[in-house]
């Protein structure tokens, strides 16, 4: 079983800060997303930029005053504060003289923001909507997927026998407020059928559906659900996706595809799903087990998420371009997987997006750098350095044949002394 040495230190802090990091949502997506134009806000309400003010900004402003250089008139950016602060189109508190606010009003063609030509028109309403906005400070905030989650208040419902737990308040709300009702609840053999799908993958048993339905116990639904928790289906199917994000495939990939032997990982994470693993020792694991103190044999194993890349061992192949591109695909891997973001486009330039430079995509390329693994390692059987993994069954006979092996040995010369 492959797995990669790492400077232990850096990822004992990098995965705690990938951990304060990490949501359930895995891929946030880009910055400034195709948004669809917001509702004029009410009077009385705080403006919020997210809501009220980058909407407008990305239909009418951006394609020329954003991200995108090559696109980018008059070397003004409005998709971010300071810029656009620098080059006096805002002027936090003085709508009057800030020179977005004089072109969106103004009646010259050759001046109106947006061009004429863009096809693109402000509102009276979106035009109250930024003045008012400069005058309040011009604030700006995060992409969403950038902010720290707040918890809200559930709402309230008409269908209130409905509601089981806090998340069905949410769902109902919005049910209602389109005008429909929530569904009568399924019949006992579909739930089975739908939560053993859910969570195993796989269809129920038909003894398991009979239990299920004969069980007249208030709690019988939580009972199926802990069963099915229980089993090493669940791990099978929850290690699916984890092995998909760790890029995890019995051959090379590249070149003559040949054999790898990683299912050791495989098994590695799918004994971690169902044994519940907490996620931040899932994520120190994953990135440096082996270098943990004291490791086990299974934490070593579990490093071999950065030995799932594609490799090659084509001969005519510059050893020293694949080095780089080995290193990429672990940095690109390991944001998505723990970041949801995308740092590719990083690689070539600082990100249109979201905020990774040029220069930090390097340095964290620097740490996966630092590895022992070659080139041309993609067709070689057992490719260094490798650690040996016995059976499960066989573990115990394993761990005790040091000690045979030196009594045998002790045994040998001592009946070489005589």
């Amino acid at each position: 079983m492959p797995f990669l040495s790492t400077p232990l230190d850096f990822w004992h802090s990098f995965a705690r800060t990938l951990v304060s990091l990490f949501t359930p949502v895995l891929f946030s997506g880009a910055l400034f997303p195709v948004t669809a134009m917001a509702d004029p806000p009410a009077t009385g309400d705080a403006l919020q930029y997210n809501r009220d003010i980058r909407p407008i900004l990305v239909d009418a402003c951006f394609a020329c005053h954003g991200p995108d250089s090559a696109s980018r008139k008059a070397d003004l950016r409005l998709d971010q504060r300071d810029p656009a602060i620098e080059m006096e189109a805002l002027l936090p508190g003085n709508p009057d003289e800030s020179e977005m606010i004089l072109r969106i009003l103004s009646d010259d063609h050759d001046e109106v923001m947006p061009p004429p030509e863009t096809k693109k028109t402000l509102t009276q309403q979106q035009k109250q909507t930024l003045i008012r906005w400069v005058k309040e400070g011009a604030e700006y905030e995060l992409h969403w997927s950038f902010l720290p989650p707040e918890r809200s208040e559930p709402p309230t419902v008409n269908h209130a026998s409905w509601v089981r737990n806090p998340i069905d308040q949410f769902i109902a709300a919005q049910v209602e407020s389109a005008g429909l009702a929530p569904a009568t609840e399924a019949d006992r053999r579909t739930l089975a059928r739908r939560v053993s799908l859910d969570l195993t993958g796989l269809p129920p048993s038909a003894e398991r559906v009979k239990a299920f339905v004969n069980d007249k116990s208030p709690d019988a639904y939580e009972k199926l659900v802990d069963e099915l928790l229980a089993s090493t289906n669940w791990g099978e199917h929850r290690g699916r996706y984890w092995l998909d994000y760790a890029r995890y495939a019995d051959t090379h990939g590249v070149h003559f595809d040949n054999y790898r032997e990683m299912w050791t990982y495989r098994d590695w994470v799918i004994n971690a799903m169902n044994q519940n693993m907490p996620f931040d020792q899932f994520t120190i694991e994953n990135l440096a087990g082996d270098l943990l103190p004291n490791r086990t044999r299974d934490q070593q194993v579990g490093s071999g998420f950065n030995r799932c890349n594609a490799t090659t061992n084509e001969g005519g192949i510059i050893d020293e371009e694949y080095l780089v591109l080995y290193t990429r695909d672990r940095v690109e891997t390991t944001s998505q997987v723990w970041l949801g973001l995308t740092t590719g486009c990083a690689v070539c330039h600082d990100h249109k997006f979201d905020p990774i430079s040029q220069r930090e995509f390097y340095g964290l390329a620097a740490f996966f750098n630092n590895t022992t693994q070659k080139a041309k390692d993609g067709n070689i059987q057992d490719t260094p350095p490798v650690i040996v993994i016995p059976k499960d069954e066989d573990r115990a006979q394993w761990e005790g044949l040091p000690a045979l092996i030196t009594q045998a040995k002790h045994e040998l010369e001592t009946r070489r002394g005589e």
